[in-house]
C-alpha cells in the first residue's frame, strides 16, 4: 500500500535552492573563513571531536584540511554540486567516513548556505535509508550548531523523517515538538513515521491533533497514513468515518487515497467496498491493482485474484507488473497448487528482469517448496548470491513442511556454517522444531533452545510454545514443564502446547489433570484444548470424562466449531459408541473431508465395514474427493467383506488420482487382493510399485503368508534382504506364520532364532 513513508522526499516543500543550484556565488565567501591558512602550510581547518564522539566540534587549524585550491581543482575535474558530491560519497563510503569530509566542506566557506542546506538534507536522507542513527544524531547536532539552519523547514522535516526511518519515532516527535512553527509537511512527516513504525494509535491521535490545533488541512499525503492506521487498528467504523471525511474534502479521486482505502477495506474483509473504490477510480496505477489483488487473495477470493492479474495485461490500462505484483501472486499459486501458473509467473519475472530481485527469488523458492517441486526450489536458492534470513527460512520451511528431517537439519547447519553464516531468527527455529518428533532429536531441541536463550528469543510466545511441544514430542516432558513454568503470562496456546504433549505421551491422564488447572487460571479452553483432552480420553477409554467434556462444549457454545465436532465424533468412535458418533456427525452442517474420513475409519475400527462402505458411497455422491485415508479405510472394509468388485473400483480411482503412490494406499491394495483370494493381483500391484519400501515388502510377504505359500515367502524375504531392507518385527511374524502353515519346521526354527536376535537388539 502507498504511504508517505514510501517517498520521504515528498515530505519536503519545493525549494528554490534546486532552481539555482548551479549559480555558485563562491568568490564573496572566501573572506568568511574563520581560520586563515598559514603561509607555509596553506590549509584550512578541519573538524574534530575533542570532548566526546557525539559532539559537534569547533574548527581548529590542521594540516589535513581541504584547501581552496583542492576544491577548485576538484570542481574542474568533477563538476558536481555539493549535494551530488555528498550523495556520491554516501554510496561509496560509510556515513561515519562521509561526515568529517562534509564538515570540511561546510567550514571551507566555499559554498553558499543554500547549497549547504541541500547537502545536509541529502546526508540526513542517507542516514535514514541506511538506518545509521549514530551519524544521524551527529548531523542533527551539526544542524543545531549552525544558526542559519536551526529553524529551516526542509531540514527539520528531513530530521523527523530520518529518525522515523531509523526506528526512533519518539525522537521524531521530539524534533516536531521543538518546532516554533509547523507546516503540513512536518505533520505529514511525523504521521508517515508513525505509520512506518506501525504506531497506529499515535497516527490517529496525531491526526486528531492536526484537525483540532492547526490551521493546516489534511491532504492526499495525510489521508493514506490515517487510513492505514484504521486498517492497523481494524476499526471499521473509524475507517468508514475517515473515508467520509476524505470524500467531503474532495480527495476520493486521488489515486493515493484510493489505494489506501482499497488496502484498508481488504484488511477489514469488506471486499465489496474495496471493489467499489477500485471500480470508481478515475485513474489507477500499479499499486491500485496490487492492492486489489492482495485484498482478493487475503479474503479467499483466489479465482478473482487470478482474473484481476490477467486484466493487468489485457485491460484498457496496460501495466507492467513489478516485484510487488509477483510477490503477491506467487503465494496464491502455492496456496491453490497452481504449479503451471506459478511457472508462467516465474517465466514472466525472468522476462521482466525481476528474477534476481531478492524478494522475488525468495517468493519463488517458497512457492516451489509448497507445491512439492524441491529440485526447482533448490536450484533457485543456490543461484541466489545475496541470501538473507528469509531465503534460508523459505527453503528450510519447505523441507520441514514435507517432513524431511535430514534435509531440514542439513540446511540449518549449513546456514550457521562459517562460509554462509546467516543469523537464525525465531521463524527459522519455528520451521525446524516441528520435525523434532522422536527421542533421537532430543539433543537438537536442547541446542536450539540454548540458541534462543543466548539470542534473546525466549520471550517470543510462538517460539516458547513450539519448544514446549517439541520437548513433549521428544519424550522430555520434564523439560516441557520447565519451559512452561518459565512463561510469565501464560496464554491458552501455552497450556495447549503442554496438554497436547501429555495427551500424546505415555501418561495421557496428566493432560486431564492440567485441564482443571487451566480452568482455575481463569482461561477458557478453546477447540485445540478440547481436541487434546478428547484424544487423551480416547486413549484411556474414559467415556465418562469424555462426556463431561462434551457437556462443557455444549454449555459454552463450542459445538458449532468444525474441529470440536470432529474430535467428538472421533472420541465416541474410539470408545466403541458409533451410534453416538453418527448422531453428532449428522448434526455437523458443513461437513468437510476430515469429518467423513473420521466416520469411515471409525466404522471400520468398530467392525462395521458395511456401514463404512455405505458412508463412502454417500461421500462420493456428494462430490467429496476421497483422500489417502478414505481410500485406505474403504479398502480395509473391502478386505473384510471380500468386496472385490468395489475394491477394484477403488483401485482404479487410486490409479487415476495418483493416490497409489502413497505407501498406505498401495499396501492396502496388496492386502485387499490377498485377503480376497487374488494373490496374483497382489503380486502384480507389488511388482508395479516404482520405489518399494519396507512396508510394501512386508505387505506382500504377509499376503503370501495368509495363503500359506511358505517357499514364496522365504524367496521374497531373501530378495528383500538383497535390496538392502532390514526386516521388521511384523515381517518376522508373517514369515513364521507362513512356515507354520506350510509345515516348514526347520526354516521356521531358523527364522525364529533371527526374530529373537532382532527383538533383543530392538529392546536394547
Amino acid at each position: 500500500m502507498f504511504t508517505l513513508a514510501s517517498f520521504p522526499m515528498a515530505l519536503a516543500p519545493p525549494s528554490p535552492i534546486s532552481c539555482c543550484r548551479h549559480q555558485r556565488h563562491r568568490q564573496p565567501h572566501f573572506q568568511t573563513v574563520i581560520f586563515r591558512p598559514k603561509i607555509n602550510k596553506g590549509t584550512f581547518a578541519t573538524t574534530s571531536l575533542p570532548k566526546s564522539a557525539g559532539s559537534v566540534c569547533t574548527p581548529t587549524p590542521d594540516e589535513g584540511s581541504i584547501t581552496i585550491t583542492h576544491l577548485l581543482e576538484n570542481q574542474i575535474k568533477n563538476p558536481l554540486t555539493l549535494s551530488e558530491e555528498i550523495a556520491h560519497l554516501s554510496e561509496s563510503k560509510t556515513l561515519s567516513e562521509v561526515l568529517p569530509t562534509f564538515q570540511d566542506y561546510l567550514n571551507s566557506g566555499f559554498y553558499h548556505s543554500s547549497e549547504k542546506a541541500e547537502a545536509l538534507g541529502v546526508l540526513l536522507q542517507a542516514c535514514g535509508n541506511q538506518k545509521d542513527i549514530e551519524t544521524g544524531r551527529k548531523v542533527h547536532e551539526l544542524v543545531c550548531s549552525l544558526t542559519q539552519f536551526k529553524d529551516d523547514f526542509v531540514l527539520c522535516t528531513r530530521l523527523i523523517t530520518m529518525y522515523s526511518m531509523c526506528g526512533y519515532p519518539s525522537a521524531s516527535r521530539s524534533v516536531f515538538d521543538q518546532l516554533r512553527t509547523k507546516n503540513l509537511y512536518q505533520w505529514n512527516a511525523l504521521m508517515s513515521g508513525y505509520t512506518k513504525n506501525e504506531l497506529w494509535f499515535d497516527v490517529i491521535f496525531l491526526f486528531i491533533e492536526l484537525m483540532t490545533s492547526s490551521q493546516d488541512r489534511p491532504d492526499n499525503f495525510t489521508f493514506p497514513c490515517v487510513i492505514k492506521g484504521c486498517g492497523g487498528l481494524v476499526d471499521v467504523g473509524l475507517g468508514e468515518s475517515i473515508h467520509g471525511m476524505a470524500s467531503k474534502m474532495g480527495l476520493v479521486r486521488d489515486v493515493f487515497v484510493n489505494n489506501a482505502l482499497i488496502a484498508m477495506y481488504g484488511k477489514f474483509g469488506l471486499i465489496e467496498e474495496a471493489m467499489k473504490v477500485f471500480d470508481h477510480m478515475p485513474e489507477r496505477n500499479l499499486v491500485s491493482w496490487n492492492s486489489m489483488i492482495s485484498g482478493f487473495s487475503s479474503n479467499g477470493y483466489i479465482e478473482q485474484s487470478f482474473d484481476l492479474f490477467g486484466n493487468i495485461f489485457t485491460g484498457d490500462e496496460v501495466l507492467v507488473p513489478d516485484t510487488t505484483t509477483m510477490v503477491i501472486m506467487l503465494p496464491i499459486c502455492a496456496a491453490k497448487e497452481e504449479v503451471e501458473l506459478g511457472k508462467i509467473i516465474h517465466g514472466l519475472t525472468v522476462k521482466l528482469g525481476l528474477a534476481n530481485e531478492l524478494t522475488v527469488n525468495n517468493s519463488l523458492v517458497d512457492m516451489y517448496c509448497k507445491v512439492g517441486y524441491f529440485a526447482d526450489a533448490q536450484i533457485l536458492f543456490e543461484k541466489n548470491e545475496s541470501k538473507n534470513v528469509v531465503s534460508w527460512n523459505s527453503i528450510i520451511g519447505g523441507y520441514s513442511g514435507e517432513g524431511d528431517v535430514r534435509g531440514t537439519f542439513h540446511l540449518m547447519r549449513r546456514m550457521q556454517s562459517a562460509s554462509e553464516y546467516v543469523k537464525a531468527n525465531e521463524v527459522t527455529l519455528l520451521n525446524v522444531l516441528p520435525v523434532c518428533l522422536t527421542e533421537s532429536e532430543q539433543l537438537i531441541v536442547k541446542e536450539l533452545h540454548g540458541y534462543s536463550l543466548r539470542n534473546g528469543l525466549e520471550y517470543h510466545e510462538l517460539l516458547t510454545n513450539a519448544f514446549i511441544a517439541a520437548y513433549a514430542k521428544c519424550g522430555l516432558l520434564r523439560y516441557a514443564e520447565l519451559v512452561f513454568c518459565g512463561v510469565a503470562n501464560k496464554t491458552v496456546s501455552s497450556w495447549n502446547a503442554l496438554i497436547s504433549g501429555y495427551a500424546q505421551s505415555d501418561d495421557p491422564s496428566k493432560a486431564l489433570t492440567l485441564s482443571s488447572e487451566i480452568m482455575g487460571s481463569g482461561l477458557l479452553p478453546d477447540w485445540f484444548t478440547i481436541g487434546s483432552l478428547l484424544f487423551a480420553c480416547s486413549h484411556l477409554k474414559q467415556l465418562l470424562c469424555g462426556t463431561q467434556i462434551h457437556g462443557f462444549v455444549l454449555r459454552n457454545g463450542l459445538e458449532t466449531d468444525m474441529s470440536t465436532g470432529v474430535s467428538l465424533v472421533s472420541f465416541y468412535m474410539n470408545c466403541g459408541k458409533p451410534e453416538l458418533a453418527q448422531l453428532l456427525f449428522d448434526r455437523i452442517e458443513d461437513k468437510n473431508i476430515v469429518s467423513w474420513n473420521v466416520m469411515i475409519a471409525g466404522y471400520l475400527q468398530n467392525a462395521l465395514p458395511d456401514k463404512a462402505l455405505f458412508l463412502f458411497r454417500d461421500m462420493v455422491s456428494l462430490r467429496f474427493q476421497p483422500e489417502e485415508i478414505s481410500v485406505t479405510s474403504v479398502l480395509g472394509a473391502c478386505s473384510t467383506l471380500s468386496a472385490v468388485k468395489l475394491g477394484k473400483e477403488v483401485h482404479c480411482f487410486a490409479l487415476k488420482t495418483h493416490l497409489i503412490e502413497d505407501t498406505f494406499v498401495h499396501c492396502s491394495i496388496i492386502d485387499m487382493y490377498a485377503k480376497s483370494g487374488f494373490i496374483g493381483m497382489s503380486k502384480y500391484v507389488f511388482d508395479h510399485i516404482p520405489v518399494k519400501d519396507i512396508a510394501a515388502w512386508t505387505a506382500m510377504i504377509t499376503g503370501y503368508a495368509v495363503h500359506g505359500l511358505g517357499m514364496e515367502v522365504i524367496k521374497l524375504f531373501l530378495e528383500m534382504q538383497k535390496s538392502g531392507f532390514t526386516p521388521t518385527s511384523l515381517t518376522y511374524v508373517s514369515i513364521l506364520m507362513a512356515c507354520n502353515h506350510a509345515g516348514l519346521i526347520e526354516e521356521g526354527r531358523q527364522f525364529g532364532a533371527r526374530c529373537s536376535v532382532h527383538v533383543w537388539f530392538m529392546s536394547n
